[in-house]
């Protein structure tokens, strides 16, 4: 998984040469011999790149041994996804195996290279999905292509444990009956002196436990909830929730046996539709400011905002580069024809400046960026 809070370490590691490497890779052990071959010719051209830099061919193959050990590695290539991404500097050596297929790319600069990774990050795609059944809570954190599942610190993980402290002879038990094929379970329960008050009575409390446990844990964020369970489960749980955010539609049927990546594929179903309409609410508020000098297309006027914490929102063209330089010192940009040793892409430069200072990066196709740049800003000041 590749998160925003990796994309800062890694920026935070610069110092001196950085090498990225960018290549697309594949699923099947068949392939294996194609993906190394791949990879040795790119760590090749790293190397050529470094000694066309000044640096003697010597350093240049010590500084690469960190990818030169990973083309002997055959547990590595075996176990790839789409697109595998490589850093490499002074300070860092990190890699990526990544859901998101990946042009073939080596830049060696100053700076390390992020723009390929963007859609991972940018856009604020985040949301949560909560699978409850009697025996089992999980929470994932999800983006657009990946999930994890978060340890529920103090969420109860299991009816009995909420409910620990009652009176025994009120105890609920409940489980669900065999699939009807539609994601509906009858409900089953069975306890002593339980009635369906007291059936929903304690689930409620149950889910209000949850509830208390999932807003500490993501306090704060707005990211849209979506919940897993027997369908019946639904409405009880909604009256028990506090979320700001927590989506009508769920996930039916019993989530126990469903992995991560099953849970992670039917929300996304669920919620790519929000975050369309995010991206298009960006672009009418960045309407909004035109004709004022709150929004801007000039890369000489982004750059420095970005660079400074001013940009609010940015989009930027992803599969296109342009290169040049940014002195912070004097604000002076410089924008480049043919790219020179050193220089950096300018709209990698700007759209990782603006998510690591709080600002929304929206990575688009070059048609897609509002009035016909590279990229558009909306500033905050």
């Amino acid at each position: 998984m590749f998160t925003a809070d990796d994309l800062k370490a890694i920026t935070d590691a610069q110092e001196g040469n950085c090498v990225s490497i960018f290549m697309p890779t594949h699923r099947t052990a068949a392939d294996i011999h194609k993906d190394t071959i791949r990879f040795k010719n790119l760590v090749r051209e790293t190397q050529e790149t470094l000694t066309n830099m000044g640096v003697r061919k010597v350093d240049a193959q010590n500084f690469t041994d960190p990818l030169q050990g990973l083309l002997g590695d055959r547990a590595f290539w075996e176990h790839q996804s789409d697109g595998l991404a490589a850093f490499l500097s002074a300070r860092l050596f990190r890699y990526y195996r990544l859901p998101i297929g990946l042009e073939e790319l080596v830049v060696v600069a100053n700076r390390f290279h992020m723009k390929p990774l963007l859609p991972l990050v940018a856009g604020d795609i985040r949301f949560y999905v909560l699978a409850i059944s009697q025996n089992q809570v999980r929470l994932l954190e999800c983006s657009r292509y990946s999930v994890r599942e978060l340890d529920p610190g103090p969420v109860p993980k299991s009816l009995a444990e909420a409910l620990k402290h009652d009176d025994p002879e009120r105890q609920l038990q409940f489980h669900t009956g065999t699939s009807t094929g539609t994601g509906k379970r009858p409900a089953l329960f069975h306890g002593h002196g339980v009635g369906v008050d007291d059936t929903k009575d304690n689930i409620l409390r149950y889910f209000r436990q949850i509830d208390r446990g999932l807003c500490n844990l993501v306090q704060g964020k707005k990211a849209p909830l979506v919940l897993a369970g027997v369908d019946y489960l639904f409405p009880i749980y909604r009256e028990a929730s506090s979320y700001g955010n927590l989506f009508d539609d769920g996930i039916a049927g019993n989530p126990e046996g469903m992995s991560a990546h099953e849970l992670h594929h039917q929300a996304w179903r669920i919620v790519e539709p929000y975050f369309h309409e995010n991206e298009s609410e960006a672009v009418a508020r960045y309407n909004e400011f035109q004709g004022t000098d709150r929004v801007t297309n000039d890369l000489k006027e982004v750059i420095p905002a970005a660079y400074y914490g001013r940009v609010e929102l940015l989009f930027v063209a992803v599969g296109v580069q342009q290169c040049g330089t940014f002195d912070p010192k004097n604000n002076r940009v410089d924008i480049r024809e043919k790219p020179e040793p050193y220089d950096m892409d300018l709209l990698d430069f700007a759209a990782v400046q603006a998510l690591t200072k709080g600002g929304a990066v929206f990575a688009l196709p070059p048609e897609k960026v509002p009035d016909g740049g590279l990229l558009a800003a909306l500033l905050r000041y």
